[in-house]
């Protein structure tokens, strides 16, 4: 497993995310409206599957690493938009 990421880089990278989730869906908001704890799915943002699908390809060609559909993390990654940007900041190569 890799080292823990300090929060202040996970908060350097939070609008950088959320900036990236609305352009990549065409949501009708600003990237700072998306609350950071709040869940991506359900009565949170409101995400599904496919939704799902577009972030994780657009992770992948911004951070340079995969995110699989078959991973069984993926219902904690997607959790809120902290938990993601936590796990791209672990991850990430670019």
């Amino acid at each position: 497993m890799s080292e823990a990421i300090p929060p202040q880089t996970v908060d350097a990278l939070l609008p950088e995310v959320a900036a990236l989730i609305v352009e990549a869906l065409n949501l009708e908001m600003a990237p700072e409206e998306i609350e950071p704890d709040a869940p991506l799915f359900g009565e949170g943002l409101g995400l599904d599957s496919i939704d799902v699908l577009e972030i994780a390809l657009v992770i992948s060609k911004r951070y340079g690493f995969q995110l699989r559909s078959d991973n069984a993390d993926n219902v904690r990654i997607f959790a809120s938009l902290r938990a993601l940007t936590a796990y791209i900041a672990s991850q990430r190569t670019k």
